[in-house]
């Protein structure tokens, strides 16, 4: 999923750049809510587990990697504000000092990524979230599909980008049959370490899964005031 240095024009990265800095200017803002002193500690393993996974990539085509993306796993965990700047600490960090994924395309890494992975991978377990509370196979299979999806829309989100201002001399057609038809198959790699590692840490303490924590209309529902 790595994008390099000149796969996309200069336009098209500098305006992917701008969504990116926008997107995370309001995660850092939200941030501050979900920060506590069980998601603080939560956070820094989860970037951690995926910058170790994602340094595990291949070729896909000149310029594009694949590899696992860990945007549900964040989400899920320690929810889609937090999880996208962990998301954007590991992919800073991998463009800073290995040279995984260039600079000038680290907005729109960031975007499909961070942003749109994330924010997919969250979406699909909120959807889910009933199935998810309601047993231990539930959360596992939620945890799955939000990690196969979040995959599948962030390499459509590349293709796109390639799309508006492709300069890696690929033709279009290549490229999404390459992106989206590989990260399909890891997708479902993906799912079962995501569900793995959500199931692991709800045996032992489901307070640290952010989706399975009350939202706030539960809350207030529980309020007397």
């Amino acid at each position: 999923m790595h994008m390099s240095d000149g796969l996309v024009n200069i336009p098209t990265a500098l305006a992917f750049a701008v969504v990116a800095v926008i997107g995370l200017g309001f995660a850092v803002t939200r941030a501050r809510r979900d920060l506590d002193d069980r998601t603080a500690p939560m956070a820094g393993l989860v970037t951690a587990f995926v910058f170790a996974v994602q340094m595990i990539n291949f070729p896909i085509l000149p310029g594009a990697s694949g590899h696992l993306l860990g945007g549900a796993l964040v989400a899920i965990l320690v929810g889609p504000w937090v999880g996208s700047l962990c998301i954007t600490i590991v992919l800073v960090v991998q463009a800073l000092l290995f040279a995984d994924g260039g600079l000038t395309a680290l907005g729109t890494n960031i975007t499909n990524m961070a942003l749109v992975g994330v924010f997919t991978g969250y979406a699909v377990a909120v959807a889910m979230r009933g199935l998810a509370r309601r047993s231990r196979g539930g959360l596992l299979a939620t945890a799955f599909v939000a990690a196969f999806v979040n995959t599948v829309v962030a390499s459509l989100a590349f293709v796109v980008e390639y799309a508006l201002g492709g300069s890696g001399g690929a033709a279009l057609g290549t490229v999404f049959a390459l992106m989206v038809g590989l990260h399909a198959l890891i997708g479902l790699g993906e799912g079962l370490i995501t569900a793995a590692t959500v199931g692991a840490v709800a045996s032992v303490r489901p307070d640290l899964v952010h989706l399975l924590r009350p939202t706030r209309a539960a809350l207030d529902s529980r309020d007397p005031s």
